[in-house]
């Protein structure tokens, strides 16, 4: 972008949340021999999705009367989660699944302390803004930043496999007091940075994928967080109300949370007889 006020991005995975309630009741009015089939089916199309090198999709029991399934596709490309909804809905399941919800993303890092040493950098080769000598020289700074050991593998990482996990919607306020967009850069990095300190007291226990929406959906960031205990996304969360950047200038849309489970335990939580357990593998 360019725009000193603006904080530079870099984007991975496309994301699209789907969440639906699961109609038990007609589920299990159906013959077993159909419901074998039916499960069958879907399972071999999760199968499909996860097991390809341009995208992934997780399960989620969602616990609350918001609804029962949550599906978390991963996609290379916007026209590849086109491709996962329509393939999700050709399934003789969809009948049984009534969407609640659903939210489009990309997995995004955010660059607000890089942004800022760009553009000092810049400044001091003594290159005009936007000239055609600056904007090769920014374009190559972001592209190093994107060519990093650390941040390249977290653009393309797995859905983790942790048990646990919560999605949510923010946006930063725009209201006539308080509006963040009308700050400076020094100010809201200054508070970017308070607000990343929190997040990394819990590294560890929790996984964090943020993803923008701006121009997608009707929040401007998604959050997802997984762990192996529910109890630490109170934790994180409260904690996280109480810096400047939440507390003055974050909105929140609805929270959903539930339990991961593997794609083979999908026929568990459509019979409801046990709950569906997630595999035990390296996050």
């Amino acid at each position: 972008m360019r725009d000193p006020n603006v904080p530079e991005s870099l984007e991975g995975w496309w994301i699209l949340h789907r969440m639906f309630a699961f109609d038990r009741r007609a589920w299990d009015s159906l013959p077993e021999k159909r419901r074998n089939k039916y499960a069958g089916h879907a399972a071999d199309l999760v199968d499909h999705l996860k097991g390809s090198e341009d995208g992934d999709v997780g399960l989620a029991q969602i616990v609350g009367h918001k609804g029962d399934l949550m599906l978390t596709h991963y996609a290379r490309t916007f026209d590849g989660l086109a491709y996962a909804q329509t393939l999700v809905d050709k399934l003789e399941l969809r009948e049984f699944l009534a969407p609640r919800g659903s939210y489009v993303s990309v997995l995004e890092i955010g660059l607000y302390d890089a942004t800022g040493k760009i553009h000092a950098e810049l400044s001091q080769r003594g290159l005009a803004p936007q000239s055609p000598e600056w904007i090769a020289g920014f374009d190559e700074l972001v592209r190093k930043q994107a060519e990093s050991p650390y941040i390249e593998p977290r653009l393309w990482a797995r859905i983790p496999s942790r048990r646990y996990q919560c999605f949510y919607p923010m946006s930063k306020r725009r209201g006539e007091v308080q509006n963040w967009y009308i700050l400076g850069f020094e100010a809201r990095a200054k508070m970017m940075s308070e607000h990343g300190v929190v997040g990394r007291t819990y590294h560890g226990r929790v996984t964090q994928v943020i993803s923008g929406s701006a121009g997608f959906d009707d929040f401007e960031w998604g959050v997802d967080l997984y762990a192996d205990d529910p109890l630490v996304f109170k934790k994180l969360i409260y904690e996280m109300r109480f810096d400047e950047a939440s507390a003055r200038y974050g909105e929140f849309g609805p929270f959903w949370a539930g339990l991961q489970f593997s794609p083979r335990e999908l026929s568990a939580f459509l019979d409801g007889d046990a709950i569906p357990q997630l595999d035990q593998v390296e996050s």
